[in-house]
Protein backbone atom coordinates (compact mmCIF):
# COMPACT_ATOMS: atom_id res chain seq x y z
CA UNK A 1 0.00 0.00 0.00
CA UNK A 2 1.44 3.42 -0.92
CA UNK A 3 2.53 5.68 1.94
CA UNK A 4 0.13 8.39 3.09
CA UNK A 5 1.54 11.89 3.10
CA UNK A 6 0.81 15.37 1.79
CA UNK A 7 3.18 17.12 -0.59
CA UNK A 8 2.87 20.83 -1.34
CA UNK A 9 5.34 21.55 -4.15
CA UNK A 10 5.93 24.13 -6.84
CA UNK A 11 5.49 23.12 -10.45
CA UNK A 12 8.52 22.63 -12.68
CA UNK A 13 10.15 20.13 -10.33
CA UNK A 14 9.89 16.32 -9.85
CA UNK A 15 6.88 14.91 -7.99
CA UNK A 16 9.16 13.04 -5.51
CA UNK A 17 6.55 10.26 -5.29
CA UNK A 18 9.14 7.48 -5.61
CA UNK A 19 10.81 8.36 -2.30
CA UNK A 20 10.14 6.38 0.94
CA UNK A 21 8.37 9.13 2.86
CA UNK A 22 6.97 6.66 5.42
CA UNK A 23 10.51 6.09 6.76
CA UNK A 24 12.73 8.37 8.87
CA UNK A 25 14.98 10.37 6.57
CA UNK A 26 18.16 9.00 8.22
CA UNK A 27 17.14 5.43 7.32
CA UNK A 28 16.45 5.96 3.63
CA UNK A 29 17.95 3.56 1.11
CA UNK A 30 17.33 4.84 -2.40
CA UNK A 31 19.26 4.91 -5.64
CA UNK A 32 18.45 8.63 -5.78
CA UNK A 33 20.42 9.42 -2.60
CA UNK A 34 23.71 11.24 -3.10
CA UNK A 35 26.06 12.33 -0.33
CA UNK A 36 27.30 15.90 -0.71
CA UNK A 37 29.87 17.77 1.35
CA UNK A 38 27.88 20.14 3.58
CA UNK A 39 28.05 22.24 6.72
CA UNK A 40 27.00 21.23 10.24
CA UNK A 41 23.23 20.94 10.77
CA UNK A 42 21.10 20.19 13.82
CA UNK A 43 18.65 18.38 11.52
CA UNK A 44 18.92 15.29 9.34
CA UNK A 45 19.62 16.47 5.78
CA UNK A 46 19.78 14.18 2.72
CA UNK A 47 20.24 14.91 -0.97
CA UNK A 48 18.47 13.28 -3.91
CA UNK A 49 19.32 13.36 -7.60
CA UNK A 50 16.70 13.64 -10.35
CA UNK A 51 18.35 13.53 -13.77
CA UNK A 52 21.19 15.81 -12.69
CA UNK A 53 19.06 18.18 -10.59
CA UNK A 54 19.92 17.78 -6.90
CA UNK A 55 17.48 18.55 -4.09
CA UNK A 56 18.12 18.91 -0.35
CA UNK A 57 15.63 17.33 2.06
CA UNK A 58 15.61 18.59 5.66
CA UNK A 59 13.57 16.88 8.38
CA UNK A 60 12.04 19.33 10.88
CA UNK A 61 8.74 20.04 12.62
CA UNK A 62 5.81 20.87 10.36
CA UNK A 63 5.50 24.35 11.89
CA UNK A 64 9.11 25.22 11.12
CA UNK A 65 9.11 23.56 7.69
CA UNK A 66 6.06 25.53 6.51
CA UNK A 67 7.42 28.73 8.03
CA UNK A 68 10.86 28.31 6.46
CA UNK A 69 9.31 27.48 3.08
CA UNK A 70 7.31 30.72 3.20
CA UNK A 71 10.30 32.82 4.29
CA UNK A 72 12.54 31.46 1.54
CA UNK A 73 9.86 32.09 -1.08
CA UNK A 74 9.37 35.70 0.08
CA UNK A 75 13.11 36.40 0.21
CA UNK A 76 13.58 34.95 -3.27
CA UNK A 77 10.73 37.11 -4.59
CA UNK A 78 12.61 40.14 -3.23
CA UNK A 79 15.75 39.12 -5.12
CA UNK A 80 17.68 37.97 -2.05
CA UNK A 81 20.46 35.37 -2.46
CA UNK A 82 18.76 32.29 -0.97
CA UNK A 83 18.28 28.67 -1.98
CA UNK A 84 15.16 27.85 -4.00
CA UNK A 85 12.33 26.49 -1.82
CA UNK A 86 10.52 23.73 -3.72
CA UNK A 87 8.03 22.09 -1.37
CA UNK A 88 7.00 20.68 2.02
CA UNK A 89 6.01 17.10 2.83
CA UNK A 90 3.74 16.57 5.87
CA UNK A 91 1.45 13.85 7.27
CA UNK A 92 4.10 11.14 6.93
CA UNK A 93 2.56 9.04 9.68
CA UNK A 94 3.51 8.21 13.26
CA UNK A 95 5.80 10.75 14.89
CA UNK A 96 7.74 11.55 11.72
CA UNK A 97 8.55 15.21 11.19
CA UNK A 98 7.83 17.16 8.03
CA UNK A 99 10.45 17.54 5.28
CA UNK A 100 11.41 20.81 3.61
CA UNK A 101 12.59 20.40 -0.01
CA UNK A 102 14.98 22.93 -1.55
CA UNK A 103 16.86 22.91 -4.83
CA UNK A 104 20.59 22.50 -4.36
CA UNK A 105 22.44 25.56 -5.62
CA UNK A 106 24.59 24.44 -8.54
CA UNK A 107 28.30 25.34 -8.32
CA UNK A 108 27.96 26.27 -4.65
CA UNK A 109 30.36 25.12 -1.95
CA UNK A 110 30.01 24.82 1.83
CA UNK A 111 32.81 26.51 3.73
CA UNK A 112 34.35 23.16 4.71
CA UNK A 113 34.78 22.21 1.07
CA UNK A 114 36.39 25.57 0.32
CA UNK A 115 39.01 25.06 3.04
CA UNK A 116 39.75 21.68 1.51
CA UNK A 117 40.60 23.31 -1.85
CA UNK A 118 41.94 26.83 -1.33
CA UNK A 119 44.58 28.33 0.93
CA UNK A 120 43.21 29.86 4.15
CA UNK A 121 44.68 33.37 3.71
CA UNK A 122 42.78 35.05 0.89
CA UNK A 123 39.95 32.55 1.31
CA UNK A 124 39.22 33.77 4.84
CA UNK A 125 39.09 37.38 3.63
CA UNK A 126 36.70 36.40 0.82
CA UNK A 127 34.49 34.46 3.24
CA UNK A 128 34.25 37.40 5.64
CA UNK A 129 33.47 39.85 2.83
CA UNK A 130 30.79 37.55 1.38
CA UNK A 131 29.16 36.86 4.76
CA UNK A 132 29.19 40.55 5.74
CA UNK A 133 27.58 41.56 2.44
CA UNK A 134 24.95 38.83 2.74
CA UNK A 135 24.01 40.05 6.23
CA UNK A 136 23.82 43.65 5.02
CA UNK A 137 21.61 42.68 2.07
CA UNK A 138 19.25 40.69 4.29
CA UNK A 139 19.09 43.46 6.89
CA UNK A 140 18.30 46.05 4.21
CA UNK A 141 15.35 43.84 3.27
CA UNK A 142 14.18 43.67 6.91
CA UNK A 143 15.23 40.05 7.48
CA UNK A 144 16.51 39.05 10.93
CA UNK A 145 18.43 35.80 10.48
CA UNK A 146 18.84 34.73 14.10
CA UNK A 147 21.48 32.08 13.35
CA UNK A 148 23.90 33.46 10.77
CA UNK A 149 26.89 31.15 10.41
CA UNK A 150 29.25 29.72 7.82
CA UNK A 151 27.39 26.41 8.14
CA UNK A 152 24.07 28.03 7.21
CA UNK A 153 25.59 29.63 4.11
CA UNK A 154 26.66 28.40 0.69
CA UNK A 155 29.34 30.14 -1.35
CA UNK A 156 29.78 30.49 -5.10
CA UNK A 157 32.95 31.63 -6.82
CA UNK A 158 32.61 35.16 -8.14
CA UNK A 159 35.53 36.35 -10.29
CA UNK A 160 38.20 35.81 -7.67
CA UNK A 161 35.86 36.59 -4.78
CA UNK A 162 32.90 34.71 -3.26
CA UNK A 163 29.15 35.33 -3.20
CA UNK A 164 27.15 34.05 -0.22
CA UNK A 165 23.67 32.49 -0.20
CA UNK A 166 21.39 31.85 2.76
CA UNK A 167 20.55 28.16 3.16
CA UNK A 168 18.81 27.87 6.52
CA UNK A 169 16.03 30.36 7.41
CA UNK A 170 14.53 28.32 10.25
CA UNK A 171 15.24 30.99 12.89
CA UNK A 172 14.55 33.97 10.62
CA UNK A 173 11.96 36.73 10.89
CA UNK A 174 10.87 39.15 8.18
CA UNK A 175 10.00 42.70 9.28
CA UNK A 176 9.28 45.97 7.52
CA UNK A 177 12.66 47.16 8.86
CA UNK A 178 15.16 46.20 11.55
CA UNK A 179 16.18 48.22 14.59
CA UNK A 180 19.83 48.85 15.35
CA UNK A 181 19.46 46.43 18.27
CA UNK A 182 18.16 43.63 16.03
CA UNK A 183 20.99 44.15 13.57
CA UNK A 184 23.61 44.23 16.33
CA UNK A 185 22.24 41.03 17.86
CA UNK A 186 22.29 39.26 14.49
CA UNK A 187 25.93 40.24 13.95
CA UNK A 188 26.79 39.18 17.52
CA UNK A 189 25.32 35.72 16.94
CA UNK A 190 27.19 35.46 13.63
CA UNK A 191 30.47 36.34 15.35
CA UNK A 192 29.96 33.64 17.99
CA UNK A 193 29.15 31.04 15.36
CA UNK A 194 32.18 31.95 13.26
CA UNK A 195 34.46 31.61 16.31
CA UNK A 196 33.14 28.08 16.92
CA UNK A 197 33.45 27.07 13.26
CA UNK A 198 37.03 28.35 13.00
CA UNK A 199 37.99 26.54 16.20
CA UNK A 200 36.58 23.37 14.66
CA UNK A 201 38.64 23.92 11.48
CA UNK A 202 41.73 24.56 13.64
CA UNK A 203 41.22 21.25 15.42
CA UNK A 204 41.17 19.56 12.00
CA UNK A 205 44.34 21.33 10.91
CA UNK A 206 42.60 23.19 8.07
CA UNK A 207 43.56 26.68 9.29
CA UNK A 208 46.83 27.76 10.94
CA UNK A 209 47.08 27.19 14.67
CA UNK A 210 48.14 30.79 15.25
CA UNK A 211 44.96 32.18 13.68
CA UNK A 212 42.85 33.91 16.33
CA UNK A 213 39.15 33.03 15.75
CA UNK A 214 37.93 35.86 18.01
CA UNK A 215 39.97 38.50 16.15
CA UNK A 216 38.70 37.06 12.86
CA UNK A 217 35.09 37.28 14.04
CA UNK A 218 35.66 40.90 15.08
CA UNK A 219 36.81 41.55 11.52
CA UNK A 220 33.42 40.31 10.29
CA UNK A 221 31.79 42.89 12.56
CA UNK A 222 34.07 45.64 11.20
CA UNK A 223 33.36 44.79 7.56
CA UNK A 224 29.63 44.64 8.19
CA UNK A 225 29.66 48.04 9.96
CA UNK A 226 31.76 49.64 7.19
CA UNK A 227 29.43 48.48 4.41
CA UNK A 228 26.25 49.35 6.34
CA UNK A 229 27.58 52.84 7.05
CA UNK A 230 28.52 53.41 3.41
CA UNK A 231 25.05 52.40 2.26
CA UNK A 232 22.95 54.25 4.83
CA UNK A 233 24.86 57.14 6.43
CA UNK A 234 23.66 60.73 6.17
CA UNK A 235 25.92 63.21 4.43
CA UNK A 236 25.91 67.01 4.67
CA UNK A 237 27.34 69.21 1.91
CA UNK A 238 27.42 72.89 0.98
CA UNK A 239 25.29 74.40 -1.83
CA UNK A 240 28.35 74.51 -4.12
CA UNK A 241 29.18 70.81 -3.49
CA UNK A 242 26.32 69.17 -5.38
CA UNK A 243 28.88 67.05 -7.22
CA UNK A 244 29.20 65.03 -4.02
CA UNK A 245 25.77 63.49 -4.69
CA UNK A 246 27.04 61.95 -7.93
CA UNK A 247 30.28 60.92 -6.21
CA UNK A 248 28.35 59.07 -3.48
CA UNK A 249 26.12 57.31 -6.01
CA UNK A 250 29.12 56.29 -8.15
CA UNK A 251 30.82 54.87 -5.06
CA UNK A 252 27.73 52.81 -4.27
CA UNK A 253 27.61 51.58 -7.88
CA UNK A 254 31.24 50.48 -7.58
CA UNK A 255 30.25 48.47 -4.51
CA UNK A 256 27.54 46.83 -6.63
CA UNK A 257 24.49 48.73 -5.30
CA UNK A 258 21.87 50.91 -6.98
CA UNK A 259 19.86 53.65 -5.26
CA UNK A 260 16.30 54.06 -6.47
CA UNK A 261 15.71 57.44 -4.83
CA UNK A 262 17.46 59.91 -2.56
CA UNK A 263 16.14 62.31 0.07
CA UNK A 264 17.56 65.83 0.32
CA UNK A 265 16.78 68.15 3.25
CA UNK A 266 17.69 71.83 3.11
CA UNK A 267 19.67 73.10 6.10
CA UNK A 268 21.25 76.40 7.12
CA UNK A 269 24.70 75.18 6.14
CA UNK A 270 23.69 73.39 2.93
CA UNK A 271 21.92 70.09 2.24
CA UNK A 272 21.58 66.78 4.06
CA UNK A 273 21.53 63.64 1.91
CA UNK A 274 19.71 60.55 3.20
CA UNK A 275 19.40 57.12 1.58
CA UNK A 276 16.45 54.97 2.61
CA UNK A 277 17.76 51.42 3.14
CA UNK A 278 14.67 50.04 1.41
CA UNK A 279 15.65 51.67 -1.89
CA UNK A 280 19.31 50.61 -1.81
CA UNK A 281 19.36 47.60 -4.11
CA UNK A 282 22.31 45.22 -4.69
CA UNK A 283 23.23 43.81 -8.09
CA UNK A 284 24.10 46.94 -10.12
CA UNK A 285 26.54 45.25 -12.52
CA UNK A 286 24.58 42.00 -12.63
CA UNK A 287 21.42 43.79 -13.79
CA UNK A 288 23.32 45.82 -16.37
CA UNK A 289 24.97 42.74 -17.89
CA UNK A 290 21.65 40.89 -17.91
CA UNK A 291 20.00 43.79 -19.74
CA UNK A 292 22.76 43.88 -22.38
CA UNK A 293 23.43 40.18 -22.91
CA UNK A 294 20.79 38.10 -21.13
CA UNK A 295 23.53 36.41 -19.05
CA UNK A 296 22.78 35.56 -15.40
CA UNK A 297 25.93 35.97 -13.30
CA UNK A 298 27.27 36.91 -9.89
CA UNK A 299 28.05 40.59 -9.24
CA UNK A 300 31.85 40.46 -9.56
CA UNK A 301 31.63 38.22 -12.61
CA UNK A 302 29.31 40.77 -14.22
CA UNK A 303 31.73 43.61 -13.41
CA UNK A 304 34.60 41.65 -15.02
CA UNK A 305 32.56 40.80 -18.12
CA UNK A 306 31.38 44.39 -18.53
CA UNK A 307 35.04 45.47 -18.45
CA UNK A 308 35.86 42.92 -21.16
CA UNK A 309 32.87 44.13 -23.17
CA UNK A 310 34.19 47.71 -22.90
CA UNK A 311 37.64 46.57 -24.10
CA UNK A 312 35.99 44.75 -27.01
CA UNK A 313 34.13 47.93 -27.93
CA UNK A 314 37.38 49.91 -27.93
CA UNK A 315 38.94 47.25 -30.16
CA UNK A 316 36.07 47.51 -32.66
CA UNK A 317 36.37 51.29 -32.79
CA UNK A 318 40.14 51.12 -33.26
CA UNK A 319 39.56 48.68 -36.12
CA UNK A 320 37.53 51.35 -37.88
CA UNK A 321 34.01 50.05 -37.25
CA UNK A 322 33.10 53.47 -35.85
CA UNK A 323 30.84 54.25 -32.88
CA UNK A 324 28.38 51.38 -32.39
CA UNK A 325 25.23 51.19 -30.25
CA UNK A 326 25.85 49.42 -26.96
CA UNK A 327 23.34 46.70 -27.80
CA UNK A 328 25.15 45.92 -31.07
CA UNK A 329 28.51 45.72 -29.28
CA UNK A 330 26.98 43.38 -26.67
CA UNK A 331 25.59 41.10 -29.40
CA UNK A 332 28.94 40.95 -31.21
CA UNK A 333 30.79 40.32 -27.93
CA UNK A 334 28.47 37.42 -27.11
CA UNK A 335 28.77 35.81 -30.53
CA UNK A 336 32.46 36.50 -31.15
CA UNK A 337 34.03 36.33 -27.69
CA UNK A 338 32.01 34.79 -24.85
CA UNK A 339 30.13 31.99 -26.63
CA UNK A 340 33.14 30.72 -28.68
CA UNK A 341 35.28 30.63 -25.52
CA UNK A 342 32.72 28.57 -23.59
CA UNK A 343 31.98 26.34 -26.60
CA UNK A 344 35.69 25.48 -26.88
CA UNK A 345 35.59 23.78 -23.46
CA UNK A 346 34.97 20.02 -23.87
CA UNK A 347 31.51 18.92 -22.68
CA UNK A 348 32.94 16.52 -20.09
CA UNK A 349 34.50 19.49 -18.26
CA UNK A 350 31.33 21.61 -17.98
CA UNK A 351 30.77 20.48 -14.39
CA UNK A 352 34.04 22.00 -13.22
CA UNK A 353 32.91 25.65 -13.03
CA UNK A 354 29.87 27.64 -14.10
CA UNK A 355 30.21 29.46 -17.43
CA UNK A 356 30.70 32.99 -16.06
CA UNK A 357 33.40 31.90 -13.59
CA UNK A 358 35.02 29.83 -16.33
CA UNK A 359 35.18 32.87 -18.60
CA UNK A 360 36.68 34.99 -15.81
CA UNK A 361 39.40 32.41 -15.22
CA UNK A 362 40.12 32.18 -18.95
CA UNK A 363 40.62 35.96 -19.02
CA UNK A 364 43.01 35.69 -16.06
CA UNK A 365 44.89 32.89 -17.81
CA UNK A 366 45.11 34.94 -21.01
CA UNK A 367 46.61 37.85 -19.08
CA UNK A 368 49.16 35.53 -17.44
CA UNK A 369 50.21 33.97 -20.77
CA UNK A 370 50.39 37.37 -22.45
CA UNK A 371 52.58 38.77 -19.66
CA UNK A 372 54.87 35.77 -20.03
CA UNK A 373 55.03 36.07 -23.82
CA UNK A 374 55.29 39.86 -23.91
CA UNK A 375 52.36 40.05 -26.33
CA UNK A 376 48.64 39.27 -26.47
CA UNK A 377 48.39 35.52 -27.10
CA UNK A 378 44.73 35.73 -28.13
CA UNK A 379 41.62 34.13 -26.70
CA UNK A 380 41.76 30.83 -28.62
CA UNK A 381 45.29 30.09 -27.38
CA UNK A 382 44.33 31.04 -23.83
CA UNK A 383 41.29 28.74 -23.86
CA UNK A 384 43.27 25.73 -25.09
CA UNK A 385 46.07 26.30 -22.58
CA UNK A 386 43.62 26.84 -19.72
CA UNK A 387 41.65 23.69 -20.52
CA UNK A 388 44.73 21.48 -20.85
CA UNK A 389 46.90 22.91 -18.07
CA UNK A 390 44.37 24.05 -15.46
CA UNK A 391 40.73 23.02 -15.90
CA UNK A 392 41.31 19.30 -16.38
CA UNK A 393 43.03 19.17 -12.99
CA UNK A 394 40.45 20.94 -10.81
CA UNK A 395 37.55 19.06 -9.12
CA UNK A 396 33.96 19.39 -10.27
CA UNK A 397 31.98 22.05 -8.42
CA UNK A 398 28.45 21.66 -9.81
CA UNK A 399 27.78 19.35 -6.86
CA UNK A 400 30.53 18.39 -4.41
CA UNK A 401 30.19 14.66 -3.68
CA UNK A 402 31.63 13.25 -0.45
CA UNK A 403 34.76 11.20 -1.17
CA UNK A 404 33.92 7.53 -1.26
CA UNK A 405 30.16 8.06 -0.85
CA UNK A 406 27.92 5.56 -2.57
CA UNK A 407 24.45 6.14 -3.98
CA UNK A 408 22.77 3.96 -1.32
CA UNK A 409 24.77 5.18 1.66
CA UNK A 410 22.39 5.62 4.57
CA UNK A 411 24.64 7.94 6.58
CA UNK A 412 23.71 11.55 7.29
Amino acid sequence: MPARFQLVARTGHPDFLDLPWEQPLAEWRSERIVELVRGISRHVVRFVNYEGAIYALKEESERFARREYGLLRRLAADGMPVVDAVGVVTGRGGDLDAVLITRHLDFSLPYRALFGRDGPGNLLNSLLDALAELLVRLHLAGFFWGDCSLSNTLFRRDAGALSAYLVDAETGELHSSLSDGQRSHDVYVAMGNVVGELLDLQAQGRVPGDLDPEVTAEELDRRYATLWCELTREETFAPNERWRIDERLRRLNQLGFDVEEIELDGAEDGFRLRLNPHVVEPGHHRRRLLMLTGLQTQENQARRMLNDLASFRAHLEQAGEGPLPETVVAYKWLSEVFEPAIAAVPPELHGKLEAAELFHQILDHRWFLSEEAGRDVGLATAVKSYVDDVLRHVPDERAVIKPGAGGDDGGS
